[in-house]
């Protein structure tokens, strides 16, 4: 028991110390456990192998594959109209919306869905998503008081309850205290979250370190003179490669892209996009985006019998999903230097195409094939996003600036948003009707984002799992057999129990409340419904009262802890996008948790009489 205790302290000290990541912190303390012998490996390693920490792995590919899409953007965008402009509107939209969820979806999975719908928004209004993401997690927890199925206590407890009375609980039956919660946390977090996570210096200092891909475009004016031209079965063109068709000598236009597969009207798109070569095939179906002078697009468009697209929309402006653009700057001693843009025959040589020039403060877009690279220029690169990287190795010709693959990796695959959208949709139905268990669910939920193209590949699937918050939450889970087999989960209920039953109804459930509170901050809330159930119920029985407000409290103090980012998942879900540390919780979370407690003790009385 001593050395159960000690370990617990050492690691709850080394979560406010901060010096030593989390995860790490929790796998120091799961290590001395068990060479301890206080729990056996098996035991140590359940939490990796638990349901809960697999779902955790599946929504995160899920939540990836929202953001990667830009679906979250699109929710944002709506959420953001309902907030009107107004900060605190904004924080109450996003509050009552995961509360909504949450009632009907597992909070760790309203987390992972609500999360990167959330950080877009706080990007477009401008503001931090440290403001929004803590009361993100917290609002999935309030919500889960509203119904029977909201989180697993509450269904700990029905059980209790039914085998005492042989009475059900209905799915409704936490909803007037629920409620009441849910009101009392969302005015206590408008001050507390303003007070204590507002923007960091770092966050808000103005500084752009690098130019995204959309600045450039329009740095350089790609899109000014930029025709979107489809081709049609009928067309002549077809069949023809671009050498053929002679566009610069016959008719003063460049090619910059051909795309295929974009069907405008289909709900399920399939989009591919090639850097223009002399070998390069024109095919029925294909787009080609034409950069010229608008009478010679015309005269082309004529000439072969294509269809110009004229209506200047999203379709029309260069987009970056296969193929991308890069600025690379020639070494003084580089040997391309005096030579023309024709001669060193980028195409050819390194699969990319020099569509820029930029020289001091001008700009030169046309006619490049004729240019003498200079000392100081610059020069814009389009091409696949691999044939762009490996620009990166010819260190002994030019640098290329930025990191073409992280570029890449922030491009929104927007064309697969409503697949997207879908599978989303299908996931919070089989979680919401549990079809299949809620973890099955998200597995398959993920590996249809995978499979159906919402990544690029499976490693960006896998980037897009946070593994520290995966480790911490599995390395701490094995804590409740060290408390349950150490005796020190009974010592603790049993005494405060006993302490404060001979004062008054009141104070026995506070000491049911505070003491499952407590439990809590150190193993699962659903190990910590189990746990203490059965003895609140005898408790009370004992006491000679009803022992519903009781069980009420017993899942109200196991949910609603926010004291620390591993006492529940979404907790942990929200740790690292929001860039909090352990005492960011203890400041927020905390105090909401203290006095969300001491409202709730006089609260539950009145909806469930002693």
């Amino acid at each position: 028991m001593i050395l159960t205790l000690i370990t617990l302290a050492l690691a709850a000290f080394g979560f406010v110390w901060g010096k030593i990541r989390a995860d790490v912190v929790a796998l120091i303390a799961l290590m001395v456990l068990t060479v301890g012998g206080i729990i056996t490996t098996q035991e140590a390693l359940s939490g990796f192998s638990n349901s809960i920490v697999i779902m955790m792995v599946g929504l995160f590919v899920v939540g990836g594959a929202i953001f990667n899409t830009g679906l979250a953007k699109t929710i944002g965008a709506r959420l953001l109209k309902l907030g009107g402009g107004s900060e605190t509107r904004l924080f109450l939209v996003v509050m009552c919306g995961t509360a909504i969820i949450g009632g009907f979806v597992s909070n760790t999975g309203t987390v992972a869905l609500m999360l990167p719908i959330v950080v877009s928004m706080a990007a477009v209004s401008g503001g931090s998503p440290r403001r929004l993401l803590m009361p993100l997690a917290f609002a999935s927890s309030l919500g889960g008081m509203l119904t029977l199925i909201g989180t697993p206590p509450n269904l700990v407890i029905a059980e209790v309850w039914e085998n005492f009375s042989e009475k059900p609980l209905t799915f409704f039956t936490f909803l007037p205290a629920g409620a009441v919660c849910l009101l009392a946390g969302t005015m206590l977090l408008i001050p507390l979250s303003k007070w204590f996570l507002s923007k960091r210096p770092s966050d808000g200092n103005g500084v752009q370190t690098h130019r995204s891909l959309p600045d450039i475009v329009e740095e350089y004016g790609l899109n000014a003179d930029l025709y979107l031209v489809s081709v049609g079965s009928g067309s002549p063109i077809c069949g023809h490669t671009l050498a053929s068709l002679h566009l610069r000598g016959d008719y003063g236009i460049e090619i910059l892209e051909v795309r295929s597969g974009d069907k405008s009207g289909r709900l399920i798109k399939n989009i591919v996009q090639e850097a223009p070569t002399a070998s390069t095939k024109i095919e029925a179906g294909d787009n080609l985006y034409l950069r010229g002078k608008k009478e010679d697009i015309g005269r082309f468009v004529v000439d072969f019998r294509l269809t110009l697209d004229a209506t200047n929309s999203d379709r029309s402006q260069l987009q970056f999903y296969d193929i991308g653009i890069a600025e690379i700057v020639p070494l003084p001693n580089s040997p391309v230097l005096k030579d023309t843009i024709a001669a060193i025959d980028f195409s050819n040589r390194f699969g990319v195409n020099v569509i820029g020039i930029r020289r001091k403060t001008n700009y030169i877009t046309h006619n490049l094939g004729e240019c003498t690279v200079r000392p100081g220029d610059v020069l814009l690169v389009q091409g696949t996003w691999k044939d762009i990287d490996s620009l990166s190795h010819e260190t002994s010709n030019w640098v290329v600036l930025g990191q073409p693959l992280s570029e890449a990796a922030k491009v929104t695959l927007d064309y697969k948003a409503p697949i997207a959208a879908i599978i989303m949709l299908l996931m919070v139905a089989g979680l919401v009707f549990e079809v299949v268990p809620a973890v099955i669910t998200v597995i398959l939920a993920a590996l249809a984002m995978v499979l159906t193209g919402c990544f690029r590949n499976v490693s960006d699937a896998y980037k897009t799992i946070n593994w520290e918050s995966i480790v911490l939450i599995a390395a701490m889970m094995p804590m409740s057999f060290a408390l349950e087999k150490t005796g020190v989960s009974e010592m603790v209920s049993s005494t405060l129990v006993e302490a404060l039953g001979s004062l008054g109804p009141h104070w026995l459930l506070a000491g049911v409340y505070f003491t499952t509170s407590i439990m809590t901050l150190f193993i699962s809330n659903t190990a910590t419904a189990v746990l203490l159930a059965p003895i609140a119920l005898e408790s009370a029985v004992a006491f000679g009262v009803n022992p519903l407000p009781f069980l009420f409290a017993v899942t109200f103090g196991a949910s609603l802890c926010f004291a620390s980012p591993f006492s529940t998942p979404p907790n942990a879900l929200v740790m690292p996008a929001g860039q909090y540390t352990f005492m960011d919780y203890v400041k927020v979370g905390l105090p909401l948790q203290l006095l969300l407690g001491i409202l709730m003790i006089f609260v539950l009385p009145l909806f469930f009489p002693f």
